[in-house]
């Protein structure tokens, strides 16, 4: 935030309104000899910065006035305070982007049925395969083989057998999308923002790392376009970067669904009878329930977790 738009504030309270000292420091003192030749430059004893103790204006400092040395600007000027019961509070107004991104939110909630639904997916061939790959993926493409474009493309592939998943509401219509245009949340120094994957569905691996590193760079630099912005079928928000466990993520209107992927963490689980660990991440689809029924939105969860725990489902398109 511009710190310069900030306000500091606190509570009422009637025996703090006027501290005790509050009177005295407001008055500037200076010794006669200042303020005879104050008087005699028509200086106001206010206008002048006073070096002595407390702040008195010396004979030294009205003679550094009287030769026009301007007022010293010993530090900015406060915000308004109110010192009531003595603890702080600031008032920021909200960027254009946060107000923004605030609107939309509480319009989600307003305007869509929303209902989250749940499933946990075992990490450990993504890994596995990330790990076999990730040096020669770094040295073919330039880039890093990261896990968002397994997760991008497990998305597509669920929203190909459920289109309603990836369908918006217009008016009393459904608008079903032959595309798969997939935003991903960037966290940037203004806020949330959600630039678009176009045609997800054509992209390669490679080609879904590269865009989503160039959102990253731009994002940390203001330099993301409307366009880049603008439109979305379906969206991913990966809270898991913040070590996140578990969310609810809010539908990005128009769209009608929202996967929210988070920490990937080794949790014992059951597998033939046997206890083991394995690396699990909780994902969690919200999904207007207006349009979408639970069936589609948990058998679509349920074909994003099939196709992470065995991603070569991915190359064949099964």
């Amino acid at each position: 935030a511009n710190f310069k738009d900030i306000i500091y504030l606190s509570r009422p309270h009637q025996s703090d309104a006027a501290p005790a000292a509050a009177p005295a420091a407001s008055v500037t003192a200076a010794s006669p000899a200042a303020s005879k030749i104050l008087a005699e430059k028509g200086v106001e004893v206010a206008d002048v910065a006073g070096t002595g103790r407390d702040g008195r204006v010396t004979k030294a400092d009205a003679v550094a006035a009287q030769a026009g040395a301007p007022k010293a600007a010993s530090a900015p000027a406060a915000p308004a305070t109110l010192s009531l019961d003595g603890r702080p509070e600031q008032r920021v107004p909200m960027s254009r982007l946060r107000a923004r991104v605030a609107e939309r939110l509480l319009q989600s909630q307003q305007e869509n049925a929303i209902l989250t639904t749940f499933n946990e997916v075992n990490m450990q061939a993504v890994i596995e395969l990330r790990k076999q790959y990730r040096d020669t993926f770094e040295k073919e493409h330039g880039v890093k083989l990261g896990f968002m474009s397994f997760f991008v493309k497990a998305a597509v592939a669920a929203l190909k057998k459920y289109p309603i998943l990836n369908a918006s509401v217009d008016g009393k219509d459904i608008i079903y999308h032959g595309y798969f245009d997939i935003g991903i949340a960037v966290s940037s120094p203004r806020g949330l923002v959600v630039p678009i994957l176009r045609n997800a569905d054509q992209m390669s691996i490679a080609d879904i790392e590269k865009q989503i590193a160039d959102f990253g760079r731009r994002a940390q630099d203001g330099k993301l376009a409307l366009e880049d912005l603008t439109g979305g079928t379906f969206s991913i928000s990966n809270g898991g970067v913040f070590g996140s466990m578990l969310s609810t993520p809010i539908i990005n209107p128009p769209q009608s669904a929202i996967l929210g992927i988070h920490a990937t963490k080794d949790r014992a689980v059951v597998e033939n009878g046997q206890v083991v660990i394995r690396p699990m991440n909780y994902l969690a689809m919200s999904y207007d329930h207006r349009i979408i029924d639970g069936r589609e939105a948990v058998l679509g969860l349920v074909a994003m977790k099939d196709a992470l725990e065995d991603p070569q489902r991915l190359l064949l398109d099964i």
